[in-house]
């Protein structure tokens, strides 16, 4: 059983498959290839193979030049800030429809803070009796 790659990056010489599918520095693709013969191909054109995707049959490589491999990690990095995090705060606050103004300001630059943190905020109003 192949080792798990958890990064993105260049994985030089340690390639677990036999059988893999090999993609150009262009984005053209070259075919199922021997392992060997990747090896050779990115020896001859001083670029690196890249895993992109495991779970294919067989799975995806392709050659890219340094500059290239930085270029994928920056947006990959870029992505996953973007995206929500574990342990995303949710912050609850209730209103009484009969609140009073200045209560009503002071809860709404509550609201406004815990935006500016990135939280996600959960208001409820309450009917007054």
């Amino acid at each position: 059983e192949p080792k798990r790659k958890a990064a993105f990056g260049s994985v030089g010489r340690r390639i677990p498959y036999r059988i893999l599918h090999v993609i150009n520095q262009d984005g053209e693709s070259l075919g199922n290839m021997h392992r060997a013969e990747a090896l050779k191909l990115m020896d001859q054109r001083d670029l690196k193979l890249v895993l992109l995707r495991e779970n294919a049959e067989p799975p995806v490589y392709r050659l890219m030049t340094g500059q290239q491999i930085h270029e994928e990690q920056l947006k990959r990095a870029e992505k996953k800030k973007a995206g929500p995090k574990a342990g995303m705060y949710i912050k609850e606050l209730s209103f009484s429809s009969a609140i009073a103004k200045n209560d009503l300001e002071t809860k709404t630059k509550q609201i406004a803070q815990w935006i500016e943190k990135k939280y996600h905020v959960k208001i409820t109003i309450r009917q007054a009796k």
